[in-house]
């Protein structure tokens, strides 16, 4: 019998076709799994199948058989990956704010060919999720990257920065000016990526966003900032922020109503210290850095949470609710309604 012009491809071939089309649910044949290989211009036997299993049995594949109705069906039974895991990757995927749609579809479509094409349907109903808020900045991937390799190298970066303005047009930062930082760190916030750097220019620890850098480069200059870094903690620095908006840090007294608790311990986590302040009621101190987000977080809990000190921030409460009220309760005309 005459071999196929793709002979000495064939096991890779016969591992494609089980990688593809094969799965728990879905078996072929020894006659289908002949006409797939012919399709490539490689033949094969019953004999030679036979083996070639075995080959793939022995480098790693778990190839299994299942008879049905006197006909037995082959099938490749277990995966790097299992669907239930590539349906969460997918998700994150899908529903996350800093990745574009263009890179969520390539990304999928990646995470796709790792199932066979019937289990790749199930992801692609998976992710069928409408009215997410997406980036638009296409060199985020390149960003993440540039950034690690920058930690890794000990380099500064440099880049410029964007906002968007009333035109829903990128406005450079700065006039279009160049930021040089030290990058040290990358954390996840609100399904966003920042960068947390020291710049030498202030002599501070800024953290910055990711998808809203353009035009990065690394630098032959190396990293600044090490002595601040050492007494640095990321986890610290994260719970003291309130929607990545920084502030004074500071040590806060908080009382609240005891069905209040869980609320703090889920953004402060379990190590604050709790303290009961009569029967109804408990306080902790938190580190926070103090900023109308941290303030406006309070309000909306209600009057089961209340800033007690120090005075300096109480202060600060009494001012915003000053200014709330002055830009609710009042007439066009500036009189109390």
């Amino acid at each position: 019998m005459a071999k196929g012009a793709n002979q000495k491809l064939k096991m890779l071939y016969l591992a494609r076709i089980f990688m593809e089309e094969t799965d728990e649910d879905h078996g072929l044949t020894l006659a289908e799994i002949t006409s797939k290989l012919a399709a490539y211009e490689v033949h094969a036997d019953r004999k030679t199948l036979y083996l070639d299993f075995d080959e793939l049995i022995r480098y790693g594949f778990e190839i299994m058989s299942e008879k049905r109705d006197r006909t037995c069906y082959y099938y490749l039974a277990s995966r790097e990956f299992e669907l239930p895991e590539l349906k969460l990757l997918v998700d994150s995927v899908q529903s996350s704010k800093f990745i574009t749609d263009k890179k969520s579809d390539q990304l999928i479509k990646k995470l796709e060919s790792l199932v066979s094409v019937h289990q790749a349907k199930q992801l692609h109903r998976q992710v069928t999720i409408t009215g997410r808020i997406k980036s638009v900045n296409e060199r985020i991937f390149y960003n993440v990257d540039m950034i690690h390799e920058a930690i890794n190298s000990d380099r500064q970066i440099r880049f410029r920065y964007f906002r968007w303005n009333l035109k829903k047009e990128m406005e450079l930062r700065r006039d279009g000016g160049w930021y040089v930082v030290s990058p040290w760190n990358l954390m996840w916030d609100d399904e966003n990526y920042y960068l947390v750097a020291f710049d030498a220019e202030t002599g501070k620890i800024k953290h910055y966003r990711v998808d809203k850098m353009v035009q990065m480069s690394v630098m032959k200059e190396k990293r600044l900032g090490i002595q601040a870094f050492r007494k640095f903690s990321l986890p610290r620095y994260t719970k003291s922020l309130f929607g990545m908006f920084g502030g004074k840090e500071m040590a806060v007294t908080l009382e609240g109503a005891n069905d209040m608790v869980g609320i703090l311990i889920d953004r402060f986590g379990k190590d604050i210290i709790i303290i009961p302040a009569d029967r109804d009621h408990f306080r902790t101190t938190v580190t926070v850095a103090v900023s109308s987000q941290f303030l406006g977080w309070i309000i909306a809990l209600g009057p089961g949470i209340r800033i007690v000190g120090p005075d300096e921030v109480v202060e600060q409460m009494k001012g915003e609710i000053r200014r709330l009220q002055s830009q609710y309760l009042t007439d066009e005309g500036g009189k109390d309604l």
